[in-house]
């Protein structure tokens, strides 16, 4: 670990660590000496798998970085979001850029979003555990029996402490118990998966990597199982390539997810998922996933109830494949579940690609299961040219490869303030199922498709089907 008088901190990779040749990245503050970063190699996108750049480090204040692009000529460069407004100066096959703080960003070199470098400038960690302190069991790099870990921890200590190296664990599922911190540090690379089952009182965090690339997809291991369990908090970590979802939030409430960061290319391997939950935030998260990156449901499998209390903020959504915002598919058909009080507010979606037109939607509330989908406020979002999908669907439907039963009922929605500037070919929609299973009070304020301020549904391609009642626009 570095750290510069101007608070900026770089960290070393461990040998071992798969990294990637085709950027070269520097960072300083304030004229000063200037900190390599290693480059990551993370795999992108299901449908053709390539590899991508991931760099990472902390910062308080400006920090000036200098990527050089080590194969080929530079014609052009973006730096995203747009809405960062950040632009660099070209000289041959060198680019410079000043952040001014705390940034996730994606460097993109002649339009090519699958080899770009991905940027993210953690802001400095907070009460951070010292190693040195009683109770913190520290864990040399290394290939760990999952059971002994579990038996230190129960005996010695409240933190596990992952030190920077490669650490592999045998059994790759390690169960947290109540009331226990693990932290991963900058500079570990962790192979395995973490589960909160039945507890109370977790963290996990720090400023590391979850590598699950060597995991077979049939495993469907997760980087963070949250389960029945409550006051759970994730922080800080990098997931790379997980099996299946990133993480699993299933019957659980009073859940924070900050600044977590993760790739994915497996088949259902979604950001983040949670089904009969509650009081979940979800806040300054950066999710490239090749399946929905944020998915909000009722009922599924063993994890049965309602759903409402959910924030999502501050974040990044790039959906290789499927949505980036996903509510409502999922639920116990029997009866009807409840998905409310959802937020999304201040998000930059950075693509949307989903060749199945049914799953079209970086805005989508697919209600199925007979469930009741309501009070959902979409706030604050940027969407930026994508692929292949539709702006928002809004429907009352039956899948029949997922629902039973078609959905019940979606009410009260609104979007405020909402700026798209891209192809607009494939009609946005909202529609209900039938005369009893309704979309109802759906309101547009302040949408924004290419600079048109949307006053009426033509002007913004959007198609308001049957069974869709008191849809305005303001």
């Amino acid at each position: 670990m570095t750290v510069s008088s101007k608070r900026m901190i770089t960290y070393p990779a461990p040998e071992g660590a798969a990294g990637n040749s085709d950027y070269t990245v520097r960072v300083r503050q304030d004229q000063g000496e200037w900190q390599p970063l290693f480059c990551y190699n993370v795999k992108v996108d299901m449908h053709d798998v390539r590899n991508a750049s991931m760099v990472y480090f902390d910062c308080a204040g400006a920090v000036e970085v200098e990527v050089t692009k080590n194969y080929g000529d530079i014609r052009s460069v973006e730096i995203r979001p747009v809405s960062a407004g950040i632009h660099g100066v070209v000289n041959e096959n060198r680019v410079t850029f000043t952040l001014d703080g705390p940034r996730k960003l994606s460097f993109e070199v002649n339009g090519d979003r699958f080899h770009n470098l991905h940027i993210f400038a953690n802001p400095i960690e907070e009460d951070a555990p010292n190693p040195a302190d009683p109770g913190v069991v520290v864990v040399q790099p290394g290939r760990h029996q999952t059971d002994e870990l579990q038996q230190l921890v129960s005996r010695e200590g409240s933190v596990l402490y992952f030190e920077s190296g490669m650490h592999v664990l045998e059994q790759p599922k390690l169960h947290i118990p109540s009331g226990m911190t693990v932290y991963i540090a900058g500079g570990a690379v962790v192979a395995g998966a973490f589960v909160c089952d039945h507890v109370q009182d977790v963290t996990i965090r720090g400023r590391g990597v979850i590598y699950m690339s060597d995991f077979e997809k049939t495993t469907y291991y997760r980087t963070v199982e949250i389960l029945f369990s409550r006051n759970v908090q994730i922080e800080g970590i990098i997931a790379i390539d997980p099996p299946h979802y990133t993480v699993l939030v299933g019957k659980s409430e009073h859940i924070k997810i900050n600044n977590i960061k993760s790739f994915s290319t497996r088949g259902w391997s979604d950001g983040i998922d949670m089904m009969a939950s509650s009081h979940v935030d979800v806040d300054d998260v950066f999710l490239r996933t090749s399946d929905d990156c944020i998915a909000i449901y009722g009922s599924r499998w063993d994890y049965q109830g309602d759903t409402r209390d959910v924030r999502v903020r501050n974040s990044v959504l790039w959906a290789d494949v499927a949505h980036p915002m996903n509510v409502g598919g999922h639920g116990n058909h029997e009866k009807g579940d409840i998905v409310e009080n959802i937020l999304f507010e201040n998000i930059d979606v950075l693509e949307h690609h989903e060749p199945q037109p049914y799953y079209w939607g970086c805005m989508s509330i697919n209600c199925g299961d007979n469930n009741t989908v309501r009070n959902v406020t979409y706030r604050n979002i940027r969407v930026e040219p994508f692929e292949l999908g539709q702006l928002i669907d809004i429907r009352v439907l039956f899948n029949p490869k997922y629902n039973p039963c078609p959905g019940y009922r979606v009410e009260n929605i609104l979007f405020d303030n909402i700026v798209y500037n891209g192809p607009c070919d494939n009609p946005s929609v909202v529609a209900g199922f039938d005369e009893s299973r309704i979309v109802k009070g759906v309101m547009f304020r302040n949408v924004r498709i290419n600079g048109r301020h949307l006053l009426h549904p033509e002007s913004g391609n959007i198609r308001v089907g049957e069974h869709a009642y008191d849809v305005e626009f303001t």
